[in-house]
């Protein structure tokens, strides 16, 4: 079923079907660029047991790290709804942002200028080479939802935030949003 066509700044909802897929698996990804050569994208509500001052000692925060998708989770990512701070940041859509001048974003923290609620970061990231996601969405793997939240995202996703998405969605959606995780445990 495809909801919306694809767009920068688009939430894609995984299907239950993607049950064997651990990194897509109850996953509400925002698509941070979405082109005719490929998409790019973050998982919103797969927090990590990591928090930043673990992956980078000089920070103090203990902002929560997401797993943002399965490619080049050895670097670091993040977005962000204050682009006035942060220069050097890509506009995604609807007043959120992705990335900048990092050395920026680390001396903002130290002087207490930006929460979790500004920012959010990622190990990795989602990727799609060309047609992979048209393909993907042609074969019932992800609904395409519009951001409703615009900037609100960053703080609004959690980790119930896909099973928010299937009740909303309604009908044979609302069974999947109480089934166990891992099918094996019914």
């Amino acid at each position: 079923m495809i909801t919306l066509k694809p767009e920068k700044g688009s939430l894609l909802i995984a299907e239950p079907s993607i049950i064997g897929d651990m990194s897509f698996n109850r996953s509400v990804v925002l698509l941070a660029d979405h082109t005719d050569e490929g998409s790019i994208g973050f998982i919103l509500n797969k927090p990590l047991e990591y928090k930043l001052n673990d992956l980078v000692p000089e920070m103090t925060s203990d902002i929560k790290v997401y797993n943002g998708g399965p490619v080049e989770q050895d670097n670091l990512y993040f977005i962000h709804k204050i682009p006035e701070l942060i220069p050097e940041s890509i506009e995604i859509s609807l007043g959120i942002f992705w990335g900048g001048d990092f050395a920026k974003v680390v001396e903002l923290m130290a002087e207490d200028k930006i929460d979790e609620k500004d920012i959010r970061f990622f190990l990795g990231y989602s990727g799609w080479d060309k047609n992979q996601l048209e393909s993907e969405l042609t074969s019932n793997s992800w609904v395409v939802l519009e951001n409703v939240y615009k900037d609100e995202i960053i703080e609004k996703c959690c980790e119930t935030f896909w099973k928010e998405k299937m009740l909303e969605l309604g009908g044979n959606y609302s069974i999947w949003s109480n089934a166990p995780e891992n099918p094996s445990y019914n």
